[in-house]
């Protein structure tokens, strides 16, 4: 079982604020990675419910399947790798059986019945990832149900120095705070008002 915490900020940017940010670590377009999320959840969003998220991310032609759920400090993180056959059934809802492993394990930990649950819809995010000391210093322009955002994550180690290090970066470049949850979190709220 791969398991770990992810500790991380993140802070919503404006499209000229992602490109000045850009600029200032001198990396181009051309220098981000495509990546594909698939999100899931029961019909009546059970996980969602537990603050926990289950995503496939497809990145450089290999499947991740990960759950998210609520940890001490951060997010405690159960990866399972899929082949391409065990994704495309997974997306294409062919009798909803959950592959066995880790997730399916940590999901029926939750009280969730792992068979429940559905492909409800993509967010496609072009990334670049930028390691300062221990830290690592993350800007994702995301695509999802007709609208796109920008923004800034910091995933560090230690959450207390990790924290001062981030507020620095968003002063240093004049970035006013923002609450920001995370991309399912939005992905999910986009979908709910779409549907009402």
């Amino acid at each position: 079982m791969v398991q770990e915490i992810e500790i991380e900020f993140k802070n919503l940017l404006t499209k000229n604020e992602f490109e000045l940010l850009m600029q200032k670590y001198n990396v181009t377009v051309k220098d981000f990675i495509g990546q594909e999320n698939y999100y899931f959840d029961t019909a009546n969003f059970l996980l969602k419910g537990k603050q926990s998220a289950l995503r496939i991310r497809k990145k450089l032609d290999k499947y991740i399947l990960t759950l998210k759920q609520p940890y001490e400090q951060g997010l405690l993180e159960t990866h399972q790798e899929l082949t391409e056959d065990q994704a495309y059934s997974l997306l294409n809802n062919e009798g909803a059986i959950m592959v066995d492993g880790s997730v399916k394990q940590a999901v029926s930990t939750l009280g969730i019945n792992p068979d429940e649950l559905q492909y409800l819809g993509a967010l496609k995010t072009d990334r670049i990832e930028i390691t300062e000391n221990e830290n690592i210093l993350v800007l994702d322009h995301s695509f999802y149900l007709n609208q796109e955002d920008y923004e800034l994550e910091y995933e560090v180690k230690d959450p207390v120095s990790g924290k001062n290090k981030f507020l620095e970066i968003l002063k240093q470049n004049n970035i006013p705070l923002r609450t920001t949850k995370n991309k399912i979190q939005r992905f999910f709220e986009l979908k709910e008002k779409k549907e009402d």
